[in-house]
């Protein structure tokens, strides 16, 4: 008995394609076709046309809404077991509309498709075939009109595989198992028996990435510090019991303080190093919400940590901190944390040391590093020839001159030869100079250059310890 001829599921509105009679509906599956659909496996393959990794993560997280089994084919693939899903949902055209309305929700331009086996339900997608094919008898008929470029097989066989004549799906599966693994491999021939159900499929399950958000609505309105950490104490128990079970930390968390008729008040805290320990982060909380003016009393509180890394703890020292080293990373960081959030993000900062020629060039502020004697702060270029100052001036100061010679608080006694700098022709920030290590009258080391360029003006560019 002939099935009724297939209609496409647009994402967005593909191309109509000409389908042959074995292809169900996406609307009007009969009983006895929904019962065979109901006997097997059953795949829902997303085709991303605008590959995007952001998209592709949004739209796999938000996939897990209709199935547990999601995997990810980057860089433009998404697949869905959704055999078990189709009760629930009322069917495979119902949910085909939820997931098309998410895709388009999202304005993610996709093509869905739906096969027996994973993938031959992303081929039809990639191919854009737009189609719903029930059972392996279909399978195979479905597939041999398709281009062997929607395998996504190096250009190298594809080219050996159309020299010889052969560039469909049904072409390729025609040829002799035998001739076909000796010239083109062991894999494509797997690639084969994988795509029509001849072995087992087996993917890697899509992990969302794991986070941590609380949320508590409080009975009374608060205006007091003490208070409002009172309140979020539970939830830094519950964060720490949280990373403690997953063997994470984390190294930025972020508070959200709710009122009655204003925006919430957002309180971010980064930390120098990974911890799970709910007491340091509430001692840091506590410093960091202490300065801050609530604009009204609080109602609610929500606390948030959207990155977790891994996270080992540190090992008690025999030593004392101070003595021989010991701890000396562990209370560098706590200071580090401290300072922060007393201070503020900004007032505490890393180096960074970057390569060229230029003094004003060659660092960059950086975040404070994890520990001491690791993090962005340490480099490895090698350094100059010439002794540089640590201190340099915001920008180079002009010297007054007497008889061609720089002067601050009496003449300058320049020592040793210059060291000439001309670099940054390529960025308009050309620079021509005569660096020199100067004396003054009090003996303070200074490094002062004479430009180039007319008309040979002196500066002071840093002060020596």
């Amino acid at each position: 008995m002939a099935r009724e001829p297939a209609t496409a599921l647009t994402l967005p509105r593909p191309k109509p394609a000409a389908l042959t009679p074995r292809a169900l509906p996406l609307r009007g599956l009969t009983p006895p076709a929904a019962a065979e659909v109901a006997a097997r496996e059953l795949w829902a393959g997303i085709h991303l046309s605008a590959p995007d990794t952001d998209q592709l993560q949004r739209l796999a997280l938000h996939a897990e809404l209709y199935t547990p089994r999601v995997s990810l084919e980057p860089p433009d693939g998404v697949l869905l077991e959704v055999q078990g899903s189709l009760q629930l949902f009322g069917g495979i055209a119902s949910l085909g509309q939820a997931i098309s309305a998410a895709c388009r929700h999202f304005e993610i331009p996709a093509v869905l498709a739906f096969a027996p086996t994973p993938l031959a339900a992303l081929v039809l997608a990639r191919a854009g075939m737009p189609l719903v094919v029930p059972d392996m008898s279909a399978l195979t008929g479905q597939l041999a009109a398709l281009p062997l470029s929607a395998l996504r097989w190096p250009r190298e066989i594809l080219g050996r595989l159309a020299h010889s004549g052969i560039r469909t799906i049904g072409a390729a599966l025609r040829l002799p198992r035998a001739g076909f693994a000796r010239r083109f491999g062991v894999a494509h021939l797997a690639m084969l028996d994988a795509l029509i159900g001849r072995s087992a499929d087996l993917r890697r399950a899509y992990q969302a990435p794991a986070r941590f958000r609380r949320r508590r609505d409080l009975t009374c309105e608060l205006e007091n510090t003490g208070a409002i950490l009172t309140a979020l104490k539970p939830l830094l128990t519950e964060l720490g019991t949280f990373l403690t079970a997953r063997q994470c930390g984390v190294i930025e968390i972020e508070c959200l303080l709710t009122h009655r008729h204003t925006p919430p008040t957002r309180c971010a805290m980064r930390l120098a190093t990974a911890t799970a320990d709910a007491q340091r982060l509430a001692e840091l909380l506590a410093e960091r919400l202490s300065p801050l003016a609530l604009p009204e009393p609080v109602r609610g509180c929500e606390l948030r940590a959207d990155e977790l890394v891994p996270y080992r703890p540190e090992c008690p020292h025999l030593w004392q901190p101070g003595e021989h080293g010991g701890g000396v990373a562990s209370e560098a960081s706590g200071l580090i944390e401290r300072l922060r959030a007393r201070l503020g993000e900004d007032a505490v900062y890393g180096l960074e040391v970057l390569e060229g020629h230029r003094p004003e060039k060659t660092w960059n502020r950086t975040a404070p590093p994890a520990a001491a004697g690791t993090g962005p702060g340490r480099s490895r270029l090698p350094w100059p020839a010439h002794r540089r100052p640590l201190w340099l001036l915001p920008r180079p100061r002009p010297l007054s001159v007497r008889d061609g010679l720089p002067r601050r608080r009496g003449p300058l006694q320049l020592i040793g030869d210059p060291e000439r700098i001309e670099s940054g022709w390529w960025d308009g920030e050309e620079v021509a100079r005569d660096y020199y290590t100067a004396s003054d009258a009090h003996g303070v080391l200074l490094w002062v250059f004479r430009e180039r360029a007319a008309p040979h003006g002196w500066y002071l560019h840093g002060v020596f310890g």
